[in-house]
């Protein structure tokens, strides 16, 4: 069994993770893994936030009564997300987590950077089946080698003319297919121990408590405040994937 310690930051993780998710819609697992990486190795970390995650993506995704035309518009695009994930999974050792991770937070930031400085580019409509399916698949390997659903998955979703409650429920249909599979994946390549199920269904309710705490606080925000705080919230994460990796192997020499 887990230490108490290790349970403590666990939880507390989880719960501030659910609050940022709850008002941004996303980041669960980026924070997530931002912290428990410091406890556990990627996939461990990756294992221990996957019920927490479907389930409260479920829920998002079940919110919001734009399902249906968001899935006959995007479908491609979700696809194409989840079939390349497992594609991910399986080359994640070639590569150093480190690297991806850094890469990945580097993304991050300068697209929230660029969503700060002005205003969100939109994809003409009579490409967004094409572009879709491209970063869709992006996306997927992303998930696979990092963990992380964000990017460019919501950058294509932010750039389709979605408003702030179809975006919210979009990205919870797009993090719903990629926990789904991504546990799949991480299954059949062993990494889900009966010991770490239990510890993730169990971290479940702290996710959710942080969550309706966050879904409150985002009831209040105007568009331009909401706007300010999603890019704000994607640079924090992608600071923190970057200071994660640099700063985390140092720790252990």
């Amino acid at each position: 069994m887990f230490e108490p310690a290790i349970l403590a930051t666990v939880f507390a993780t989880l719960f501030i993770a659910g609050f940022v998710k709850g008002i941004v819609g996303l980041g669960l697992p980026t924070v997530s893994l931002a912290l428990f990486t410091l406890a556990f190795d990627l996939k461990t970390a990756m294992a221990v936030f996957i019920v927490p995650s479907l389930v409260t993506n479920l829920y998002q995704a079940a919110m919001g009564g734009h399902a249906k035309t968001i899935m006959r518009k995007h479908w491609p695009f979700f696809l194409s997300a989840g079939l390349f994930i497992p594609i991910g999974v399986a080359v994640s050792g070639v590569f150093k987590s480190e690297t991806l991770s850094v890469l990945l937070g580097a993304a991050l930031v300068f697209y929230a950077v660029a969503g700060l400085a002005s205003s969100n580019p939109r994809i003409p409509p009579e490409r967004e089946r094409n572009v879709g399916l491209a970063l869709g698949a992006i996306n997927g390997v992303l998930t696979g080698l990092t963990g992380s659903f964000v990017f460019p998955g919501v950058a294509f979703l932010r750039s389709v003319g979605l408003d702030r409650d179809a975006l919210i429920q979009a990205m919870g249909i797009l993090f719903t297919i990629s926990t789904i599979v991504l546990a799949i994946a991480l299954e059949r390549a062993d990494a889900l121990e009966n010991e770490l199920i239990v510890l993730s269904c169990v971290s479940t309710v702290p996710a959710l408590f942080g969550m309706a705490l966050g879904a409150k606080v985002r009831d209040r925000l105007t568009e331009l405040v909401f706007r300010r705080f999603f890019f704000f919230a994607i640079l924090v994460l992608g600071c923190a994937l970057i200071g994660e990796s640099v700063f985390t192997p140092s720790l252990g020499d």
